[in-house]
């Protein structure tokens, strides 16, 4: 007779986390099922494989998955250097999904997670019964029983909206034919033309926005007209940029710099206090960026969205979460993550216990777990999988072990200054305040090379 534990563990993605949440269950003798959306492993890495990471390979290589490849002549790339999006696909997530085999699935898409023959309001015997979690596939609607479930899946599907409100500004989805919300691939020369000679409207305060601006600031320099507005939705201050030379990751700072450097120079323009609520079409055809306080921007010809990401919770209706109100993260997570509150670019250690939910057995990990928050970093994710799998086989003293340091990102915002127009800036310290709206250029130059952002993340301490 099976049993539950008999049952595979089901992960949902085969991303970064949920690929190395599969490596750490094999390595405890449990059999993983991984279900991918996409037609490959990594998808959402290669949708992004133009983007280099901020963290080295050092950092984003699991050790589990490590000792899975090994006997395959795997050999990992040089831990001081940084990879693109698709190096880290090619060279480490295939190889793994690769050697993960049959345990992957790919294009197959979930639908729903439950308890078999209990939905969410029954008490009666629920923990006893084992998860069922329902998919599609070419081929059709499948099902399969799972001891567990480790969400991985991401927030990289459902990116937040241009409008401040968290809704669709008015005639967004009109535009929708000249609003990217993906930092665009500028050496594709496709993409390129999109851009290059165009005035391009980038909405966003993270490290992808800055990715964007300094991949424009490039164009610019061959491609005459070529032009950025930056728009902010509070003002800038000593840390709009990002922690720059004080960042622990060297690349993230120095990615910062390069958007700066990217208006010292004029390629771009940053329009302060500005919350989109309406994009319209001016009578030539361009887009007019319309604020809440009434103010109408110059046309542009494109817009570039880059206000984070939010998770797809539509699939997990039948499952006793415990989210926050606020964040969408797990609560016993969320204050630990809390832009609103949190200060400087750490994050506490966590693990499976700031990860559980009321309903036992359910995991939400990797982006996913931060909900809407900004700063998650690769090697996060790899730490809470393994405290994860390890509560999942039980050994509880292994999964309370959590010895993760992040490097701090020099970014620092106070209690309630996110995204705070009104906050004061006086000592140039908080990470969001604001003066009055405004159009402006910054004048001090810098000579710091551009690093690209890893879009695992929004941003630093104060996404957009």
């Amino acid at each position: 007779m099976t049993t539950t534990a008999d049952l595979p563990v089901v992960v949902i993605g085969a991303g970064p986390a949920g690929l190395a949440a599969a490596a750490h269950l094999v390595g405890r003798g449990i059999e993983p099922l991984v279900l991918e959306a996409g037609l490959a492993a990594a998808s959402a890495v290669r949708d992004w494989s133009h983007v280099r990471l901020f963290s080295t390979w050092g950092e984003v290589t699991d050790p589990a998955a490590e000792k899975l490849l090994a006997p395959t002549g795997w050999t990992k790339p040089d831990a001081a250097t940084y990879p693109s999006g698709g190096d880290w696909a090619e060279q480490y997530l295939q190889p793994l999904a690769d050697v993960l085999g049959q345990r992957v699935r790919l294009s197959a898409t979930v639908t729903g997670v439950s308890r078999t023959g209990r939905d969410r309001i029954v008490d009666a015997d629920r923990e006893a019964q084992p998860f069922v979690v329902h998919f599609t596939t070419p081929d059709g609607e499948e099902r399969v029983f799972a001891r567990a479930v480790i969400d991985a899946s991401g927030t990289w599907a459902t990116p937040s909206p241009a409008g401040a409100s968290g809704l669709p500004a008015l005639g967004e989805k009109t535009a929708a034919d000249r609003i990217a919300y993906r930092v665009p691939d500028l050496k594709d020369p496709a993409v390129r033309a999109r851009y290059a000679g165009k005035r391009t409207a980038v909405i966003g305060s993270g490290a992808s926005a800055f990715t964007a601006l300094a991949t424009l600031a490039d164009v610019a320099k061959d491609e005459p007209g070529t032009h950025a507005v930056w728009i902010l939705r509070r003002g800038i201050s000593g840390s709009t940029f990002g922690g720059g030379t004080a960042d622990q990751l060297p690349a993230r700072g120095a990615l910062g710099l390069a958007a700066k450097a990217a208006v010292d120079n004029g390629h771009a323009d940053a329009v302060t206090g500005f919350r989109t609520e309406a994009i319209e079409q001016g009578g030539d055809g361009r887009l007019i960026l319309v604020g809440e306080d009434g103010r109408r921007l110059d046309p542009v010809d494109e817009v570039i969205v880059l206000t984070g990401f939010r998770p797809d919770l539509s699939f997990l209706s039948e499952i006793r979460l415990g989210l926050d109100e606020r964040l969408q993260a797990p609560t016993e997570l969320a204050p630990l993550i809390d832009p609103n509150q949190h200060s400087c670019g750490t994050v506490y250690p966590h693990g499976h216990r700031e990860l559980s939910h009321p309903e036992p057995g359910i995991y939400l990990v990797g982006m996913k777990s931060y909900g809407r928050a900004p700063t998650f970093l690769a090697m996060t994710g790899y730490e809470q999988v393994r405290s994860v799998t390890a509560a999942i086989a039980g050994d509880t003293e292994s999964a309370d072990r959590v010895e993760l340091t992040l490097p701090e990102s020099g970014v620092c915002g106070g209690a309630g200054l996110f995204d705070d127009p009104a906050a004061g800036q006086a000592d140039g310290t908080g990470c969001c305040a604001a003066p009055a709206p405004a159009l402006v250029q910054i004048g001090v130059a810098t000579s710091l090379p551009v690093a690209a952002a890893e879009d695992t993340s929004s941003g630093g301490c104060c996404s957009a």
